[in-house]
């Protein structure tokens, strides 16, 4: 058994913004002697989430008009009147996707399915340079 760690790291857009992971995932896996394991996959930072989902335009667009269901910009946040800031609905909804997933991987593929890929969500109300930690664990 092995421990791999390496990380990504791109900016992102504000408020919503998705983007799709899948593929410096795989770049990563490829560049790395393992073949068979998991990949635990954290994004550093309490404003932002990751998850899988199938990555297309459609859901691009639902994913911050439910959001904005869940965890309205314009709420009341007592986390805004703490720090002076504009951001309590970004920690919410990261909070409640949550900061990382683990993705097994077999063969030096990850273990997706068809319309499945993973997915980088920025939740907070400026653009961000991000860092996503991925942690391959295998053979």
């Amino acid at each position: 058994m092995a421990v791999v760690t390496k990380r990504l790291k791109f900016k992102t857009k504000a408020n919503g913004s998705m983007f799709d992971i899948t593929p410096l995932i795989e770049e990563e896996l490829s560049k790395i002697k393992l073949s068979s394991g998991i990949v635990t996959l954290f994004c550093v930072g309490s404003t932002s989430s990751i998850s899988t989902i199938e990555f297309e335009p459609g859901l691009q667009k639902d994913m911050p008009k439910i959001m904005e269901k869940i965890a309205p910009k314009d709420g009341k946040y007592d986390h805004e009147n703490t720090w002076h800031d504009d951001n309590g609905h970004s920690h919410v909804r990261a909070t409640l996707m949550g900061p990382s997933i683990t993705v097994p991987f077999v063969d030096k593929k990850l273990t997706l399915g068809t319309w499945q890929q993973v997915a980088f969500f920025e939740w907070d109300t400026s653009d961000r340079s991000r860092e996503v930690v991925c942690q391959f664990i295998g053979e």
